[in-house]
């Protein structure tokens, strides 16, 4: 008898792995949509009805604030990171991981500040994770070995990425997955003609042409409606820069939709993008073991059971 104990203890143990994996939610699934140099006034400007289609039925906040300075990499760094420059320690557009007068107060294996994807990866190993993204220094604070796709588009070409992660979705879909899709055309076309410009207008508006596409995409397989999706960027301009603390480059748009978020609402709580990975470690249900993560979850995103 007891040479069969064994092997029955293994099968059990395997069962209930694989059932863990097979019950997964289908609503662990979350896209991140970054939209960079996206500030408040170009919302209210632009005409963007596939976005606001997209949100009518979740949460939005126009004054969520961008950390300090109002640049590029800091911000989706604390986006990704649910910390600010004050803990990652990437506080310009310059930053390398060997060359950077502030060290991170914690670090990975690798001496990286840890990521959401790091976060999720180490809880839920079987889980998928893509980073889409055609500005070049935009990757450079994250470790790369936590992503299972990687992929840049030259030239502030963004379509080609849409449809990548469209099919990365598509390919994992009974996968936990996290995506997040990035552009810098908006943020060239303010650099180029200034912000609030037709020119930075028409970027925001194409942009949203590519997301009603994408999102169409998402509804024709069945990966919609249980599908959390967020929107947000890292600063807004004022003429053809940014960096200071207006409120033109430090009050952003930040919006999600999904199964567990409140639908219809604008967000009354304070909102910050460092809370923006805590935000998505709720929905995976993941812990946060790192004291330098000071983000949090705003109060009024998600549903009270």
């Amino acid at each position: 008898m007891k040479k069969f104990l064994f092997p029955l203890i293994l099968l059990l143990v395997v069962l209930i792995y694989q059932s863990c994996i097979d019950s997964t939610p289908a609503n662990q699934r979350v896209i991140m949509i970054g939209i960079d140099g996206f500030g408040t006034e170009g919302y209210l400007q632009a005409k963007h009805p596939h976005m606001d289609s997209l949100f009518a039925d979740g949460v939005i906040s126009l004054t969520t604030r961008t950390v300090m300075p109002s640049v590029t990499m800091p911000n989706w760094t604390s986006h990704l990171t649910g910390a600010g420059p004050e803990q990652h320690g990437v506080f310009n557009n310059a930053w390398e991981k060997e060359q950077h007068p502030l060290d991170p107060q914690e670090v990975d294996e690798d001496g990286y500040f840890p990521s959401i994807f790091k976060v999720l990866k180490d809880q839920m190993p079987h889980a998928k994770t893509a980073y889409y993204y055609n500005w070049a220094n935009l990757i450079k604070p994250i470790n790369q070995k936590y992503l299972d796709e990687v992929k840049f588009e030259e030239e502030d070409g963004f379509s080609a990425n849409y449809q990548a992660a469209f099919d990365f979705l598509k390919v994992n879909r009974n996968s936990p997955s996290l995506v997040f899709l990035y552009t810098v055309h908006v943020d060239h076309a303010g650099h180029s003609y200034e912000w609030l410009s037709q020119e930075y207008i028409s970027a925001i508006e194409q942009l949203d042409l590519e997301l009603g596409e994408f999102v169409s995409q998402l509804k024709s397989e069945d990966l919609y409606e249980d599908a959390h999706i967020l929107l947000f960027t890292d600063h807004g301009g004022v003429g053809t820069g940014h960096g200071g603390t207006s409120v033109a480059e430090m009050e952003v748009p930040w919006m999600i939709r999904g199964p567990q978020v409140e639908q219809g609402k604008k967000l009354a709580s304070p909102n910050s993008n460092t809370n923006t990975a805590l935000v998505v470690s709720r929905i995976f249900g993941l812990e946060i073991p790192y004291e330098s993560w000071i983000g949090k979850v705003p109060e009024g995103v998600f549903k009270v059971n």
